[in-house]
């Protein structure tokens, strides 16, 4: 069976209120412990593959065929998605592969040229049938910097999806990416006042960095899709870490990739459970 769509697994959690997990992956090991968590949960989710992991691979087809052949034979709906690229040519390579779905991140330009070059964007991925995210009010941590103060005004974030034809809209509302603890505050009255202004899902990028409790009063206040990366590499790294230092002379591969690998599968059902995702 081909992946899901992302309309697939989006459309019907905006109807029924429930969040989406989208977990950024790095190897095949990620992909496997995702799917293997989302089984586990009786839940959809996304495999999210983000720029910076197609820098890691050298070409974004290697991991993308991957993830899609792993997305196609799970028990339940997993959609491949490209994460924050911010350049057209790998959104068409990656469209090329077979991926269904990308976040073109045009948030760090001035708001004009955002609005014109993700129209452009959007309406070739339209064209294409392939599902298309971006991000207004730049949301913080990308270089390092954690700015939990960026917040996006819902007028301009309906004016935004309303010129661009974005199928959803990831919007600055207090998380901040690359965060190693889980004490970001978000502003859940500006999630609400959004979501009423704007009439596609909303997407909460920074996600690792917020509190469980966070998480769960983000999606009912009108988040949906909810993206984490960082979460999952600390219990990856924890679990290759415990496993190497209980044994020194270890050097199989297979043993503490299999550590981490039950770890992460562990993490994200815990989250699909916290987002009510299944």
């Amino acid at each position: 069976m081909p992946a899901a769509g992302m309309a697939e697994i989006v459309g019907p959690a905006v109807a029924k209120g429930r969040g989406v997990g989208a977990f950024n992956i790095i190897g095949i090991e990620h992909a496997e412990a995702v799917i293997a968590g989302a089984e586990a949960a009786g839940a959809p989710v996304v495999l999210a593959i983000s720029q910076n992991c197609v820098a890691y691979h050298g070409a974004v087809e290697p991991i993308a065929r991957a993830a899609l052949a792993l997305a196609g034979a799970a028990a339940v709906p997993v959609a491949v998605h490209l994460d924050h690229v911010t350049g057209e040519d790998l959104v068409r390579a990656a469209v090329a592969v077979g991926v269904g779905s990308v976040m073109y991140d045009a948030s760090a330009a001035p708001y004009e040229q955002n609005e014109a070059a993700t129209a452009e964007v959007t309406r070739w991925c339209h064209e294409r049938g392939v599902w298309v995210e971006a991000e207004i009010g730049e949301i913080g941590g990308k270089n390092g910097v954690h700015d939990a103060a960026a917040r996006t005004p819902p007028g301009d974030a309906a004016r935004y999806a309303a010129a661009t034809g974005v199928d959803a809209l990831a919007v600055a509302v207090g998380s901040s990416h690359t965060m190693l603890t889980r004490n970001a505050v978000l502003d859940e009255d500006l999630i609400a006042a959004i979501h009423r202004a704007v009439p596609v899902p909303l997407v909460l990028h920074g996600s690792s960095g917020v509190p469980d409790a966070g998480l769960a009063a983000a999606v009912a206040a009108g988040m949906t899709k909810i993206n984490v990366a960082t979460q999952l590499n600390k219990a990856y790294t924890g679990a290759v870490r415990a496993c190497l230092t209980a044994d020194p002379v270890l050097v199989d591969p297979r043993r503490y990739g299999a550590a981490a690998r039950d770890a992460v599968a562990a993490e994200v059902t815990r989250l699909l459970g916290v987002l009510g995702a299944a």
